[in-house]
C-alpha cells in the first residue's frame, strides 16, 4: 500500500476488516516459544524497548546497578517524543513549594489529576507517583538536569504551582544529560535504527527474551510501517531478568488511533514524532497484557493551526495566554472558557467554536507578561510568524478580524477580575497572577487549535511498573511498562506537565526492580 483513503466511511470499512485480521493473527502469534530459539544472538540482564524519559530512567538505575543493560530505539536518534516535549515536570510537595510557602499535598495532586482524568485514574498509580516524585527530580537533577531556579509554573488544571520549569524549554533538557550519563556506563548499551518485533516466552508465559531488526529504517510514507516494513536483519536476544516497555503512545498510528476513536480522521494532525505508532502496545496485548482505557485520545490546547506537529508556539501559548493572558472567540470579542482548565476543558471548548469553518480562537497578552515568562518561549514563534505583535489592542483586533468592539469591554473586564483576583465568569484561578493582565503595550496575539498530543491507554501496571495479565490478573512475569505505553495514570486527560513525572518514576521503579531482581537471583 502506498495511499490512505481519506474517506472516512471507506477508510473505517477497511479498517474493520484489518482488525479482523489483527486479532486473529495476534491470537495465534501471541509471543514466540522460546523453546524454538536455537540459540540467542545475545545475552543482556535487561532488554529496554524505547529511549525517551521512561527507557533512559530506567537504564539509568538498572545500569548504576551494574546490570547489562540493552536499549533498544527504532528511529534514528534517541529521545522520541520526549525529547520534543515541553519538559516541565510536575512535583507536589517539593523543596521550592515549601520555600516559597505554596500548600500542597499528595492528597490535592490527587484531585486535581482525578477532576480532569473524570475519576477513572487509578489512584494507586498517582499516590506512588507523589510518593516517589522527589527521589525522580533528585535523579534527573544528579544527571544534570537544569531547571529555572526558585521557580514554581502554575500549568492548567493543578490548585497550585507545582511544576519544575526545565532551562532547556523542552524534553531535550532530560534527554541530552541523561543519555550523556548512560554512554559513561559500559555494562550499558543503546541501539537505534533498531525496531523491537516480538517476545519470546518460557513455557509459565514468562518472559524469556525479544526479537528485533537492526539496521531497520522506519518509512513514514507506508500506511503502517509496524505491518508493512521489512527493513533490517532479525536478531534474538535473550533477557535475563525480563524487559521494559517504554515505546511511548499511538498519536501518529492512523489505524490504531481511529479504531479506538472514530471521530479522528486520517488527516488529524498531532504533536507526536512520525515513529509514534501502535506496533509494541500490539505485541504486549497479544501476549496477554491488560489493556486500559485505549479510546481516550487527549488533545493539546495550545497548538497553532499554521503549524505542523508540535510546532514552536505551545509554550508561548500555554504560559502566556492561556497562564496569564486570555482567550477569545473572534467572531463575538468575548472569552468562552476558563483559560487554566485541564485540557480537555479547553480542548473541548476550541473545538465548539471552531466549529467546521475554521474560527479559531485568538490567544492573547500583553508586553508584562512577555518579559515574565522564559525569554524562548516568545523569540522563535515570533521570528516564524506565528505570533503577532501590535502596538494597540485596536490593532491585534483588526489584524485578526475580532469583533472589536465587545472585545475592548472584555479585555476591560478580564483586567478588573485579574486586579480583584476573581473571574466572575468562568471562575479561574487569579491569585497566581500576580497582577498580571492585558494593559501594557505592544501586545501579542496567535490563533489556537488543539492536535492530538497524548494517548491516555496502554496496558496496565501496578505500582511497581510491572504489567498485569488480563488472563491471570497477576503480574506477567519479567515484563514492566512506564510512560505513555502504559495506562491507568490519567484517566481520560492528563494534566499538563504530569506525564513527565509519570514517565520517568515508573521508568526509575522498573529500574529499582531489576536491581532487587538481580540481588536475589
Amino acid at each position: 500500500m502506498e495511499t490512505i483513503d481519506f474517506n472516512r466511511r471507506g477508510f473505517l470499512k477497511s479498517a474493520a476488516a484489518a482488525s479482523a485480521a489483527v486479532m486473529a493473527s495476534a491470537a495465534a502469534n501471541a509471543g514466540i516459544p522460546a523453546a524454538a530459539v536455537k540459540n540467542y544472538d545475545e545475552t543482556f540482564d535487561v532488554v529496554i524497548i524505547g529511549s525517551g524519559f521512561a527507557g533512559m530512567a530506567c537504564a539509568l538505575k538498572a545500569g548504576r546497578a551494574g546490570l547489562k543493560v540493552l536499549m533498544l530505539e527504532k528511529m534514528s536518534v534517541v529521545g522520541g517524543n520526549s525529547a520534543i516535549c515541553g519538559g516541565n515536570v510536575a512535583c507536589p510537595v517539593n523543596p521550592v513549594q515549601k520555600a516559597q510557602g505554596i500548600k500542597d499535598s499528595k492528597e490535592l495532586f490527587i484531585a486535581d489529576c482525578m477532576k480532569d482524568g473524570l475519576g477513572i485514574n487509578y489512584p494507586d498509580l498517582l499516590g506512588t507517583i507523589a510518593d516517589r516524585c522527589n527521589d525522580t527530580m533528585k535523579m534527573v537533577m544528579d544527571c544534570g538536569c537544569e531547571f529555572v531556579p526558585n521557580h514554581m509554573l502554575f500549568e492548567g488544571g493543578h490548585s497550585v504551582p507545582r511544576s519544575y520549569e526545565i532551562k532547556a524549554g523542552t524534553g531535550s533538557g532530560y534527554i541530552r544529560p541523561m543519555h550523556a550519563e548512560l554512554k559513561k556506563l559500559k555494562n550499558v548499551e543503546i541501539r537505534t535504527r533498531a525496531k523491537f518485533d516480538d517476545f519470546i516466552l518460557n513455557e509459565d508465559g514468562s518472559i524469556a527474551g525479544v526479537t528485533y531488526r537492526r539496521n531497520y529504517r522506519f518509512n513514514a510514507k507506508l500506511v503502517s510501517d509496524d505491518l508493512e516494513n521489512t527493513t533490517g536483519q532479525k536478531k534474538t536476544v535473550r533477557a535475563r531478568l525480563g524487559v521494559m516497555l517504554a515505546a511511548g503512545g499511538f498519536s501518529r498510528d492512523i489505524w490504531f488511533r481511529q479504531t479506538q476513536d472514530p471521530r479522528v480522521v486520517p488527516t488529524t494532525d498531532s504533536t507526536n514524532q512520525p515513529g509514534a505508532t501502535a506496533g509494541v502496545l500490539v505485541k504486549a496485548l497479544g501476549i496477554g497484557a491488560a489493556p486500559v482505557q485505549l479510546c481516550w485520545l487527549q488533545f493539546l490546547p495550545y497548538c497553532n493551526p499554521r503549524e505542523k506537529g508540535f510546532g514552536v508556539s505551545v509554550n508561548f501559548t500555554n504560559h502566556a495566554c492561556m497562564d496569564i493572558g486570555m482567550v477569545v472567540d473572534r467572531r463575538t470579542g468575548r472569552r468562552f472558557m476558563d483559560e487554566h482548565a485541564g485540557r480537555k476543558i479547553k480542548a473541548d471548548a476550541l473545538f465548539k467554536v471552531i466549529g467546521t469553518d475554521e474560527n479559531y480562537p485568538i490567544a492573547l497578552c500583553d508586553d508584562a507578561t512577555v518579559h515574565a515568562i522564559n525569554p524562548s518561549f516568545v523569540k522563535l514563534p515570533l521570528e516564524m510568524g506565528t505570533v503577532k505583535k501590535f502596538n494597540t489592542l485596536e490593532e491585534l483586533a483588526d489584524y485578526f478580524k475580532i469583533n472589536k468592539a465587545p472585545f475592548l469591554e472584555e479585555v476591560k473586564k478580564f483586567n478588573g477580575y485579574v486586579k480583584a483576583e476573581d473571574d466572575k465568569d468562568f471562575h479561574r484561578i487569579l491569585k497566581f497572577n500576580k497582577g498580571l493582565d492585558v494593559s501594557k503595550a505592544p501586545f501579542y496575539g496567535i490563533e489556537c487549535c488543539p492536535q492530538i498530543h497524548h494517548t491516555m491507554g496502554g496496558v496496565r501496571i501496578n505500582t511497581k511498573a510491572q504489567v498485569i495479565s488480563a488472563v491471570t490478573h497477576q503480574p506477567i512475569k519479567g515484563l514492566f511498562a512506564g510512560g505513555e505505553v502504559a495506562g491507568g495514570v490519567h484517566g481520560a486527560s492528563r494534566l499538563g506537565t504530569v506525564a513527565v513525572i509519570d514517565a520517568l518514576t515508573f521508568g526509575m521503579i522498573a529500574g529499582e526492580e531489576f536491581a532487587a531482581m538481580a540481588k536475589k537471583a
